[in-house]
């Protein structure tokens, strides 16, 4: 029979090698944010379900891989925006969406604004203010935790 410890000692092993695994999963969807990712084939290249890499991720970094895509996107979507060298249209397939209408859906949940909103308000205040200060003020943030405001951005 085991000794219990070992048990314990095992799970743990595990733990360390599922984080080493989402983290691979974290860094290509900041890397590839642009190309078309999904849930299965990032689970796939980490010998993961896409189920279980579902659940750890969530576990570990506190939203959904494909939540997270999303995340990665928009936030490139709003530094493309507040330069206003590209339309939204050239911004949205830029990015990596493929759906005009789902990326303004989502950069409205996200950072509170349409993104043609958020373009034309962010260059006029881009010229106001420094350029740190114009992204971190309009950096999204999950579930409209902190919409962005006239005030904020004049």
């Amino acid at each position: 029979m085991c000794h219990p410890s070992w048990g314990r000692a095992r799970a743990a092993a595990q733990r360390l090698s599922d984080l080493a695994r989402l983290r691979r999963v974290r860094d290509r969807i900041d890397r590839e944010y642009a190309q078309p990712l999904n849930v299965a084939a990032l689970a796939r290249d980490v010998n993961m379900s896409a189920g279980h890499l579902s659940r750890q991720f969530r576990l570990a970094y506190g939203q959904s891989p494909y939540a997270y895509l999303m995340t990665r996107r928009i936030e490139r979507a709003a530094t493309l925006l507040r330069r206003g060298e590209h339309s939204v249209t050239e911004v949205c397939f830029a990015v990596g969406c493929s759906s005009l209408g789902t990326f303004s859906t989502r950069f409205t949940e996200l950072v509170g604004m349409p993104p043609s909103a958020y373009r034309c308000r962010a260059t006029s205040a881009a010229a106001k203010s420094p350029p740190w200060m114009a992204e971190r003020v309009t950096r999204p943030v999950r579930n409209q935790e902190a919409l962005v405001t006239e005030l904020q951005l004049a």
